[in-house]
């Protein structure tokens, strides 16, 4: 069986061969056949024919990885290579865009990118001007890396192989590896899984912190699920959602800061929306369930922003511990989604479902807090003949096991 070390020789190679003429070609082939949705067998088939072995599979795989990546990484992922792993890792690349032109703004003219993957970050950096210094012990990420830059033509970059730890550790005067600035991207998976622990990552929590306090130019990648505890004095801690989803969490080094907390949402037309706090805005009032409920952005509720927007709308908590808002009307708001409330009762299934039928729903969306229910289960259990469609809410009101039915959301604005 071969090592981890004989994998990524072989993975590498594979790379290479696919940066030549001839692996352009393959590649060029394998795209088409996977555009013509011929079986992937007999697609295999053709491609041994006419590449040859060495090149076929490797071709058939960046193939999909790049069908993969493209609605993500639009033209450039037909230029790019990924392999499986570092796809699922990669960033947004517009997110890594904003972050370069944040980092470099006060004329930072070097970057050092610690743990670069399939070099996200790296392409940013450089596209925003800066020299980057990319620094991985993976050499398949560093392969990516340079492979990916070079294929984009840009100019200005070294592939490192160093520890991230090391560097950090020897930091001095602001700089690291050389950089006026550095992006960090702690590995936060291992064996497939996620690691929740902050001080099992890779790097782990303590070269984190390292970093902050000795580059006062520096953007690290975290967990959306940090504990606030965790984020240093003087260090500004924020959340990014794209399209309703929370894609990401990042600290800005004491340079960079500009306030204590901020929720960004970036919505599905691209449009980015920014709520900042100065200090603790601390817990929104709490109330009765009124005509309207809204579902604050994960980047609103992972941020701890809920009671601001509370103000802005008027609006109070359904329950103390938990992250809806009620209020009378609905709101116009990008850190909302806001739902007509039409019937709250306490949670019984059998009379949430003579509810339903009486109502003529038999499409139902659930969406629950605070309750232990599967959403999915519910949903199939509540599933009727009716033709109307409803949204159930499971969650607590004053402390107590409750169900709000609403109607569909209203326009985001």
């Amino acid at each position: 069986m071969p090592t981890g070390s004989e994998e990524a020789a072989e993975t590498v190679r594979q790379l290479r061969s696919l940066a030549t003429p001839a692996g352009a070609a393959a590649l060029s082939r394998a795209a088409g056949l996977l555009a013509a949705r011929i079986d992937a067998v007999a697609a295999l088939s053709r491609l041994r024919a006419e590449v040859g072995v060495e090149l076929a599979g490797p071709a058939w795989g960046i193939a999909r990885q790049r069908e993969k990546a493209r609605p993500v990484f639009g033209a450039d992922a037909d230029r790019l290579l990924f392999t499986g792993d570092t796809l699922e890792q990669a960033g947004r690349p517009v997110l890594a865009d904003r972050r370069a032109h944040r980092l470099l703004a006060d004329g930072a003219g070097s970057v050092a990118d610690l743990g670069c993957a399939a070099g996200t970050d790296t392409v940013a950096l450089a596209r925003a001007g800066a020299r980057v210094v990319a620094v991985d012990r993976d050499p398949v990420a560093r392969e990516l890396t340079a492979l990916n830059t070079a294929a984009l033509g840009l100019t200005g970059v070294e592939v490192r192989d160093a520890d991230v730890v090391d560097l950090v550790a020897a930091a001095a005067d602001g700089r690291v590896a050389g950089c006026d600035a550095a992006v960090l991207d702690p590995a936060r998976r291992a064996g497939g899984r996620r690691l929740l622990d902050p001080d099992r990552w890779s790097p782990p929590w303590s070269t984190v912190q390292a970093l902050l306090d000795r580059v006062p130019r520096c953007v690290v990648k975290v967990a959306p699920g940090l504990d606030h505890d965790r984020v240093p004095a003087g260090v500004e801690a924020e959340w990014v959602s794209v399209g309703g989803s929370i894609v990401e969490a990042v600290l800005w080094g004491r340079a960079l800061s500009a306030t204590w907390r901020r929720a960004t949402v970036v919505g599905r037309d691209g449009a980015v929306a920014e709520l900042t706090a100065g200090t603790d805005p601390g817990t929104a009032p709490d109330g009765p369930v009124r005509g309207w409920l809204h579902e604050p952005d994960p980047a609103v509720s992972r941020s701890g922003l809920v009671a601001l927007v509370g103000e802005q709308l008027g609006a109070t908590l359904v329950d103390p511990t938990i992250a809806y808002l009620t209020s009378d009307s609905p709101a116009p708001s990008p850190w909302v989604t806001s739902y007509p409330v039409t019937d709250v009762l306490p949670f019984n299934l059998k009379k949430l479902k003579a509810l339903l039928r009486a109502a003529g729903v038999g499409r139902v969306t659930v969406k629950k807090r605070g309750s232990p229910i599967e959403p999915e289960a519910l949903a199939r259990q509540l599933r009727g003949p009716g033709e109307q469609s409803a949204v159930v809410v499971v969650t607590r009101v004053a402390g107590a096991p409750t169900v709000l039915v609403c109607g569909p959301p209203a326009a985001a604005g």
